[in-house]
């Protein structure tokens, strides 16, 4: 059947003529019913907003805790929500104009790294309790402890981010072979899952060392709740990584990356949880202080406890 779209776009024998497929790709078209987009759907506009704003408040949030206790090095919290705000921007473009190349890459290539920030953030923060509680707490130490693991963050960002731009350059383009970017961005997801494996073996070697040797008790109580606040963004973190690995397995077609509710709730919900989490046990507010830090030893098996401070250290009455 011949026609025209509503936006005047013409539709001969049934289908749309590549050239004005190319236009449409370009510019701004409502979404016409049987014409399959990027996505395999039209994206959520009210979802779109929805985590604008959530990101964006975690984001704003993150920024001014961070400079008000002067913890900098949770910038990467920061960085991460503003990745996911360029995502949900194009996510949000893209509920307008659902077959506009550019709005689909803006969001594939930020919201497949944006996560790697977050990693970041916690890494550090175990290499703080390490920090404080002494070299007993952790079967590394936290300089080497660090260097490995953002070592690895970064390698999977930048894998991630390859694997990204491959593929959704190849899925905006007409029978484009997706799967080489595709295969390189699973791979970056693996290799994520598995680090972050090592670092929850790693974390539960902190907890057991740090219980054993009772180490908790010299510090304030606010700790404890900060190591269930990383307990509980890693495991976050975990669950959309599990979920990104097989919705790209089951490829660009498959039922998972194929329908936008499982999106919604195992990546964008699951990592508005995993940062917010922090807005709401900040570091900055709970871990000790690198001055004021005091690190238990226990003394024999009476569990008695003898305070180290370092020269540089003041002490506190």
């Amino acid at each position: 059947m011949d026609g025209t779209t509503p936006n005047g776009i013409p539709i001969v024998n049934g289908t749309i003529p590549y050239e004005f497929r190319k236009q449409m790709q370009m510019g701004c078209h409502d979404y016409i019913e049987g014409l399959g987009t990027p996505y395999g759907y039209p994206p959520s506009f009210a979802a779109g907003i929805v985590f604008l704003v959530l990101f964006g408040l975690t984001m704003v949030g993150h920024t001014i805790q961070m400079a008000w206790k002067r913890t900098w090095w949770c910038s990467v919290f920061a960085v991460g929500s503003l990745t996911e705000v360029i995502g949900w921007v194009g996510r949000t473009w893209s509920a307008k104009c659902p077959y506009n190349t550019n709005a689909f890459l803006m969001q594939i290539t930020t919201l497949i790294i944006a996560p790697t920030f977050y990693t970041a953030g916690v890494y550090v923060l175990l290499g703080r309790f390490i920090q404080i509680l002494g070299r007993d707490s952790s079967v590394l130490s936290p300089r080497v402890y660090l260097f490995v693991f953002v070592t690895c963050d970064v390698i999977s960002l930048v894998v991630q981010a390859i694997g990204g731009g491959m593929a959704s350059v190849a899925a905006a383009k007409e029978n484009g072979n997706t799967t080489p970017g595709t295969n390189i961005m699973v791979a970056g997801i693996i290799f994520q899952m598995a680090s972050i494996t090592v670092f929850v073996l790693c974390g539960a070697d902190f907890v057991r060392r740090t219980i054993r040797k009772n180490l908790l008790p010299s510090l304030k109580g606010t700790v404890v709740p900060l190591l269930g606040a990383m307990i509980f963004s890693v495991a976050c973190i975990y669950v959309r990584s599990i979920y990104r690995t097989i919705e790209l397995l089951q490829g660009w077609t498959g039922y998972l990356i194929t329908t936008e509710r499982y999106f919604i709730a195992l990546d964008g919900a699951m990592m508005v949880l995993a940062v917010a989490i922090f807005n709401l046990l900040h570091p900055g507010w709970l871990l000790p202080g690198a001055r004021s830090a005091v690190r238990a030893k226990v003394d024999g098996d009476a569990g008695s406890f003898t305070e180290l401070r370092s020269p540089r250290q003041t002490p506190h009455y």
